[in-house]
């Protein structure tokens, strides 16, 4: 048994989806979103933001205690001052994992939406009906944890091809033998 904690990286708001990842199986455990206060968007208190970033998601490893984390990395949007405030977000959330002793995964947003869908070039409603499907959900989960949730399945993909190619014939306590 391995529980992934995936991160969908921002600095107002900022998507988590936890799976379980036995052998080449994987099932929901939980996602949601923390979400950045209105005044403190307004006020533009980016240490603020950071701090609520961090101590949110080391509630998140707390409560569920997994295994592996792994996040998106940063793509250079359109404001350079966007994606160094998105940087700071994810630096924030590596951090809260770090401190619990958790090893840290980065994947590329082209490489998780071509583990969950396919292609590397599928959009936000792709992305989010199949991680519904592939995780056997009643309903799709908002667009953040959908990510999140996108960016552990890539995790739980990229571990178990790399189990398959070592020629690992079963599992022990969650690792290849």
């Amino acid at each position: 048994m391995s529980l992934i904690l995936g991160v969908d990286p921002g600095s107002r708001k900022m998507g988590y989806g936890i799976i379980n990842n036995v052998g080449v199986k994987i099932t929901y455990v939980a996602s949601g979103i923390v979400r950045i206060p209105q005044p403190l968007l307004v006020a533009d208190c980016l240490a603020e933001r950071l701090k609520i970033i961090f101590d949110s998601l080391t509630e998140v490893i707390e409560r569920y205690q997994p295994q592996e984390f792994a996040i998106e990395q940063v793509f250079m949007s359109k404001s350079a001052s966007s994606a160094l405030k998105l940087g700071q977000a994810r630096g924030a959330a590596i951090v809260a994992a770090v401190n619990q002793n958790l090893p840290v995964a980065e994947y590329e947003a082209r490489k998780v939406k071509q583990a969950v869908v396919g292609t590397g070039a599928a959009d936000k409603l792709q992305v989010q009906h199949m991680v519904k499907t592939l995780l056997a959900l009643p309903t799709a989960p908002p667009e953040d944890a959908s990510d999140a949730l996108a960016v552990a399945i890539c995790h739980a993909n990229t571990f178990n091809n790399l189990v398959r190619m070592a020629g690992a014939k079963k599992f022990r306590r969650g690792r290849a033998v």
